[in-house]
């Protein structure tokens, strides 16, 4: 049972903290840096940092520590919090069983959030990898070509001033400069987020970048600098006011920022780490030829099924996942989506078997302890669409085969970015392009084109009729009889939907 009294975080009251609370068997002054993370959120501090933690518990490697960085006004925000208890973090892990919670002490630093503060921390010859989670949308993908967005104003401010670059891979390319001056071998560039092919992503990024703001070093960094893909797992929602006092009253820590997360951790990465790594497989990293299989599975049934459930509920006015799950037109399209048109996509990777993974996912989802709420699921669906969905559409349609379930997701994100719920409440919409989502999602009413002609998200399907057809019809459904009498008929295989 929690104190009375709750304990501030940081390494002085390490000792005071309840029994009930695991923390660090190392000390601070075991660890030497060789990690630099660039975007230090919840994610991060769920899934990597706690593997490097779990790493350091068993004596190994501990001049792998991570050293934080920024390039973003929220991450000064964090670096102030982190600071303030030493860069220490309580990782509730939310498992229906029982919650636990243990701080991770694997971050020992956190530089300024100044580009030149960045830039010299990635050229310290010790620093060895710069990991990144900078989201998503975060690596100036053009979703016309799929190449690098050379026109986005964050890239052509760095070409404006390259000594003071907005964007981690100015910093990036920059801090390389350096360590190639001083005869210093490159860093590893490793991406942790979730989007397809994240090295090659941001390989692509750095590479696009250094073509124009350091004419020269694109060659020098594509001979010399690995950047390995990775396939990352662990549903971890937003830290609020319910998380906070989570971790205050129920295991009695002060921690301005804690993490809760779900008991599962998945990390699949390529072994290309030329300048050495962690021994991360001593914790549960799978290390593999070709990540790609285990990507695509993660991407298409875990996270398309997220994009599957996140609209029909926000529709229904529903704001727990876990509720959601329980909605049997929610749970029916996701279950009759995954099994009809998104698995029959995803070939077995070695080792791991479809069915399984699917109901774990089902599971998961259904965790009430996570709290994950659908307004998670439902932000930034400009950028998670065209990752998650829009590849299987296109894979479908390829081979021939009906989209009339994939077409419906997408006429309920079109409907949700309508911006109002099926009881007429307003909905808050998150993402970059939330004003054009507005404007185009209530055109689409009338003219589906709308909605499918933002060629920066739908690319060659905006115009492609086997895709548009039953996007039309199902949008035009959602609009004249509602979600559920839609979905409804959807699940008794009634059409048109």
């Amino acid at each position: 049972m929690a104190n009375s009294s709750p304990v501030k975080l940081g390494l002085s009251a390490l000792s005071d903290l309840p029994d009930t609370v695991e923390r660090p068997t190392y000390r601070r002054s075991d660890l030497s840096p060789g990690i630099l993370h660039v975007g230090v959120g919840n994610f991060h501090r769920a899934h990597q940092a706690m593997y490097m933690h779990r790493l350091f518990e068993k004596g190994r490697d501990r001049d792998w520590a991570i050293v934080g960085g920024g390039v973003r006004p929220s991450d000064t925000s964090m670096r102030d919090r982190l600071s303030a208890q030493d860069w220490l973090t309580t990782v509730v892990e939310l498992d229906p069983a029982g919650l636990s919670a243990r701080v991770c002490g694997s971050m020992i630093d956190f530089v300024p959030v100044q580009p030149e503060a960045l830039i010299a921390a990635m050229a310290r010859p010790e620093i060895r990898i710069v990991s990144l989670t900078v989201t998503e949308g975060g690596y100036f993908i053009d979703a016309g070509t799929g190449g690098f967005d050379a026109s986005h104003p964050d890239i052509l401010a760095d070409l404006g001033d390259r000594e003071n670059p907005k964007t981690v891979f100015g910093a990036i390319i920059a801090a390389l400069a350096r360590r190639r001056e001083a005869d210093l071998p490159p860093f590893t560039v490793m991406s942790c987020d979730n989007l397809p092919e994240n090295g090659h992503v941001t390989r692509q990024a750095v590479i696009g970048l250094a073509r124009s703001m350091r004419p020269g070093m694109e060659d020098w960094i594509a001979s010399n600098v690995a950047f390995p893909n990775g396939m990352v797992d662990c549903i971890t929602p937003a830290t609020g006011p319910r998380e906070i006092a989570l971790v205050r009253d129920r295991f009695g820590i002060d921690d301005a920022a804690p993490v809760v997360c779900e008991p599962f951790r998945q990390w699949v990465l390529e072994d290309i780490f030329p300048h050495g790594r962690p021994a991360l497989e001593e914790v549960g990293v799978q290390f593999v030829p070709d990540v790609a299989p285990y990507e695509l599975m993660k991407l298409r049934i875990l996270n398309g099924g997220h994009a599957a459930i996140a609209y029909i509920s926000g529709l229904l006015g529903i704001r727990y996942v876990h509720d959601a799950m329980r909605h049997p037109l929610v749970s029916g399209f996701l279950e009759r989506l995954e099994r009809e048109e998104i698995m029959p996509t995803v070939p077995t990777p070695p080792g791991e078997h479809l069915e399984a993974y699917y109901r774990k996912i089902v599971e998961r989802f259904s965790n009430p302890e996570v709290g994950d709420t659908v307004a998670r699921l439902c932000l930034d669906g400009s950028n998670r669409q065209p990752k998650f969905i829009l590849p299987t559409i296109a894979d479908r349609l390829r081979d021939g085969r009906s989209v009339e379930g994939l077409a419906l997701e997408v006429a309920l994100w079109c409907r949700y970015c309508a911006a109002i719920d099926e009881e007429g409440r307003a909905i808050e919409i998150d993402d970059p392009m939330a004003d054009e989502l507005k404007r185009r999602a209530r055109e689409a009413k009338t003219d589906p084109s709308a909605w499918l002609g933002m060629s920066r998200v739908f690319g060659p399907l905006a115009g492609y009729d086997p895709f548009a057809k039953p996007f039309a019809a199902a949008l035009a459904a959602l609009w004249q009889d509602g979600v559920s009498a839609v979905v409804g008929r959807y699940l008794r295989g009634d059409t048109p939907a």
